[in-house]
């Protein structure tokens, strides 16, 4: 850690993060330039990652990211499933260009090809799934940096940032961190602030589980509507029994109003048929 400056170095909440995400965790295979990554093998053969040798990494990736002028020359790709909302999420937040899912082959080499582009930088989530575009990046002289678990390759791979990029958790939170890093060292966040943005926006989301949040948002809207309703209703019933009591005192005057020349009569008023025998007479 003697390399990072004070500035740059983790917090114990970093280290925390990254614990609690098993960004540590690797494989328990490991290629040969893997290596000097590793911190230690557990007894049940998995790899442990240094993770002092992954914040080195991450922050040597977020000065050369930092370095672009234009971050829309930047393309985030992330064939693994794991990685397609962090990537998503982390080309957002620095303004550079996401491909996930498949990768087109002759994006980088093909200029006849619509999704033809030219860019400055690739950071790619896996070598081993996103190694068509890492070849195609040496084709060109496009640099590569790309997350590396214990067991991958590191052929045509520039800068390789050392964590576990199988685990939903992992990519989220290195991505995270990584998008935080460009931007305190742009000067858009200041390193005693922390960033509003949460970590679990990077996170995969299981698009079943999704669809359970909707459907009870949809219920608990419902249910309101439905309360909604009869608050409606209970208050239409009060205006209509009001309106049947209006009718009624109006119905009641209209009676006395027409009930009134046969009261003159009786409280011997002339009525007109009085006034016409008398002119008889």
């Amino acid at each position: 850690m003697s390399r990072v400056p004070a500035i740059l170095s983790p917090t114990e909440e970093d280290i925390q993060l990254l614990l609690s995400a098993q960004c540590h965790i690797g494989a328990k295979n490991v290629t040969k330039r893997m290596t000097p990554y590793v911190y230690k093998r557990r007894a049940d053969g998995i790899h442990l990652i240094n993770l002092g040798k992954t914040w080195e990494k991450l922050i040597f990736a977020a000065r050369i990211i930092a370095a672009i002028e234009n971050p829309q020359d930047i393309v985030v790709i992330s064939a693994r499933p794991y990685g397609h909302r962090a990537a998503l999420k982390f080309a957002k937040y620095i303004g550079a260009e996401a491909i996930v899912g498949r990768f087109t082959p002759g994006t980088f080499t093909n200029y006849i090809t619509r999704s033809f582009r030219e860019p400055r930088l690739i950071i790619t989530t896996d070598p081993r799934t996103d190694f068509q575009a890492i070849m195609e990046a040496s084709y060109v002289n496009i640099p590569v940096i790309s997350l590396a678990d214990t067991d991958a390759s590191l052929k045509y791979v520039d800068v390789a940032i050392p964590t576990n990029n199988k685990g939903k958790h992992a990519l989220g939170l290195i991505y995270w961190l990584l998008a935080r890093a460009v931007l305190r060292l742009r000067g858009t966040l200041d390193y005693q602030t922390p960033w509003d943005v949460m970590v679990d926006m990077f996170f995969y989301r299981d698009p079943e589980e999704a669809e359970k949040e909707q459907e009870a948002a949809a219920a608990a809207a419902g249910f309101e509507d439905n309360e909604f309703a009869a608050t409606a209703e209970a208050a239409t019933g009060e205006w209509a029994v009001e309106g049947e009591g209006v009718a009624g005192i109006a119905a009641a005057a209209d009676a006395d109003w027409n009930a009134a020349p046969t009261d003159w009569a009786e409280d011997g008023a002339v009525p007109a048929s009085g006034a016409q025998s008398s002119w008889d007479a």
